[in-house]
C-alpha cells in the first residue's frame, strides 16, 4: 500500500500537511495526476525544444574591451543554456513520478521512503522527495 498526497473524494478537508493514505478509491485521482504530470511532460519537451533551436540572425559576434553586441548575445546563450539544463532536470522529475505512480510509489519519498506532504506533491506534483531530503 503507497501513499498519495492528493485530493482524494472526502479527504479534501484534511489539512494540506497530512499524508492522504492510497487507497483503491483513489484511481480517479490517479488518472487526474497522470495527466498532469503527462502535460507537463510535454510542455518541458516543448520548452527545451525551443531553446535548442538555432537562432536566425546571430550576426558577427565580437569580444573586445566594451560590452556590445556580442557580450550581449555570449550573455544569452549562456542564459538559455542554464534554462534548457533545468528543464531537463524537471523533465527527469516529472518523468520519474510518472514511474511511481505507475508502479504504486508516488507520493513516498525517494531517500527515506517516508510520505511526502500533500501540500508539497499539490505546488509540485512531480517532488519525489520530502522536503527534508530535497
Amino acid at each position: 500500500m503507497g501513499v498519495v498526497n492528493v485530493r482524494v473524494g472526502a479527504s479534501a478537508d484534511i489539512p494540506r500537511s497530512t499524508p492522504v493514505p492510497w487507497h483503491a478509491d483513489a484511481m480517479s485521482d490517479v488518472d487526474g495526476v497522470a495527466a498532469l504530470l503527462r502535460a507537463k511532460e510535454a510542455e518541458l519537451v516543448r520548452s527545451r525544444e525551443t531553446l535548442t533551436r538555432p537562432q536566425q540572425d546571430q550576426g558577427s559576434i565580437s569580444f573586445g574591451k566594451r560590452v556590445g553586441d556580442g557580450t550581449a548575445m555570449a550573455v544569452d546563450r549562456l542564459n538559455t543554456v542554464s534554462a534548457h539544463d533545468t528543464l531537463g532536470t524537471v523533465l527527469v522529475e516529472v518523468r520519474r513520478a510518472l514511474v511511481k505512480l505507475e508502479d504504486g510509489s508516488y507520493g513516498r519519498c525517494d531517500t527515506c521512503a517516508e510520505p511526502i506532504l500533500r501540500g508539497r506533491l499539490e505546488a509540485r506534483p512531480w517532488a519525489n522527495r520530502c522536503l527534508k531530503h530535497s
